[in-house]
C-alpha cells in the first residue's frame, strides 16, 4: 500500500512538475505587482485543480462510453506518458519552452490560466495520469479519494513554491530547474514503461484464462 502511494505521488509530482513551474511563474508575473502575485498563483492552482478534477470524475465515463478496456487504455496511456517523458528529456524543458512562449508574446489569456494552469500544472500528461490512476475497474472509491488527495497535495506544494519562486530561482537558477525537469522526465519514462509491462502481463494472464 505504501509503495503504491509513493508511486502515485511520484507520477503526479512528475507530470504536474511543481519545480518546473517556478521559472514559468516568474516569467508571467514579471510585470505584476509583487503584492498581487499570490493572487495569480492562487487562480492558477484553482483552475488547474478544476481541470484535473474534471478528468478524475469524467475520465472514466469517457472510457466506458467508448468501450475501451482497462488494459488497452493502460498500454496506450503508458505509451503517451513515455512520449511525454521523452519531450521532457530531449525536447525543450518546461521552464525553457513555456517561459519562452511568454517572452515571445504568445501569452494571450490570463497568465493564471495560460501558461500557468494549462499546460504548466494541468499538463496533458497530468490529465492522462489522473484518468489512469482513478479507473473504476481497478481502484475503489476510497483509493480514488486518496489519489485525489495526493493530487491536491502536489498542487498545494506547487502553490507554495510559486509563492517562494524568487528566492528558489536565485538558488537553483533556470538551468537548475531545467536539469530537475529532465531528471523527472527520466523518472516518468521508467514509470510509464513499468505500466506498459504490467498491462501486457495482465493481458497475457487474462488471455491464458
Amino acid at each position: 500500500m505504501t509503495q503504491s502511494l509513493i508511486e502515485q505521488f511520484i507520477i503526479l509530482w512528475v507530470v504536474i512538475d511543481p519545480i518546473g513551474t517556478i521559472p514559468v511563474f516568474i516569467a508571467v508575473t514579471a510585470r505584476v505587482e509583487p503584492s498581487r502575485r499570490w493572487k495569480v498563483a492562487l487562480d492558477a492552482v484553482l483552475v488547474a485543480t478544476g481541470v484535473l478534477m474534471f478528468f478524475l470524475v469524467a475520465g472514466q465515463f469517457l472510457i466506458d462510453a467508448l468501450g475501451i478496456s482497462l488494459v488497452s487504455f493502460q498500454i496506450a496511456g503508458g505509451l503517451v506518458l513515455f512520449l511525454f517523458a521523452l519531450t521532457m528529456i530531449f525536447g525543450d524543458s518546461k521552464p525553457a519552452k513555456e517561459a519562452g512562449d511568454v517572452r515571445a508574446g504568445r501569452q494571450e489569456a490570463s497568465p493564471a490560466v495560460f501558461p500557468l494552469a494549462v499546460p504548466s500544472l494541468a499538463s496533458p500528461g497530468a490529465m492522462l495520469a489522473i484518468v489512469l490512476l482513478t479507473d473504476n475497474n481497478g481502484f475503489s472509491i476510497g483509493e480514488q479519494a486518496v489519489t485525489a488527495a495526493l493530487m491536491l497535495a502536489v498542487i498545494a506544494i506547487a502553490f507554495l513554491l510559486m509563492l517562494a519562486a524568487g528566492p528558489i530561482l536565485k538558488v537553483i537558477r533556470v538551468s537548475g530547474a531545467e536539469v530537475i525537469s529532465r531528471v523527472m522526465g527520466l523518472v516518468l519514462a521508467s514509470v510509464a514503461v513499468d505500466n506498459v509491462i504490467a498491462a501486457f502481463i495482465e493481458l497475457l494472464r487474462t488471455t491464458e484464462i
